[in-house]
């Protein structure tokens, strides 16, 4: 039998294949999810805006400690008047994942300003591959875990959350889910709260 018929016996059983294989790929594969996620971030669609926060809601207000790599345990409480910026985060959600190109860009922006603190908490269960990821990837963000409990109003588990308080410790942003943090308007923001 010659490649040309063949390809027409076959030509249905390709497609089916292609039609059957290829989301089978994208929902089994980590790898296909996470870079299908960073083209849609990519595209600026999904965007974190700050919005004014009522300064007169006791629930604005909320502190937890985090530990660096070192142990060294520090405070939200402590970092009063500063801005800081808390993304809550694991090495296996692909929106987490699809969002670190543009975290990444948006602390290499501003990491030299001192009136930025960025906290990047590890929800992995082994703080190795939350490490190996960082290596593989080439990205250089300050990485902590939570110690204690988390109250929240600022994380409740879903992966990615992250989360802007203001120079007096008020929630000013608390979005769910993956975004774009690296664009000029976003970074406008975050400097308007100085």
């Amino acid at each position: 039998m010659d490649i040309k018929k063949t390809w027409l016996v076959n030509r249905k059983r390709v497609w089916d294949i292609l039609l059957v294989g290829l989301p089978l790929f994208i929902i089994v594969s980590p790898n296909a999810k996470t870079w299908i996620m960073k083209q849609i971030v990519s595209t600026g669609l999904l965007k974190a805006e700050i919005k004014k926060a009522n300064s007169n809601d006791s629930t604005v207000k909320a502190f937890f400690s985090f530990k660096d790599s070192t142990g060294k345990i520090a405070s939200t409480n402590d970092l009063k008047g500063k801005i800081v910026f808390i993304n809550f985060w694991a090495s296996w959600c692909p929106p987490c994942r699809a969002e670190m190109p543009s975290l990444e860009n948006l602390y290499h922006t501003l990491k030299s300003d001192q009136r930025f603190v960025f906290v990047f908490i590890n929800e992995d269960d082994d703080q190795s591959k939350a490490k190996r990821f960082l290596e593989e990837n080439n990205y250089s963000l300050p990485v902590f875990t939570s110690f204690g409990n988390v109250p929240t109003n600022i994380f409740e588990g879903s992966l990615p959350t992250t989360v802007v308080l203001n120079k007096e410790g008020e929630i000013v942003l608390k979005h769910v889910g993956m975004a774009s943090y690296d664009t000029e308007s976003f970074m406008e923001q975050l400097k308007a709260l100085l």
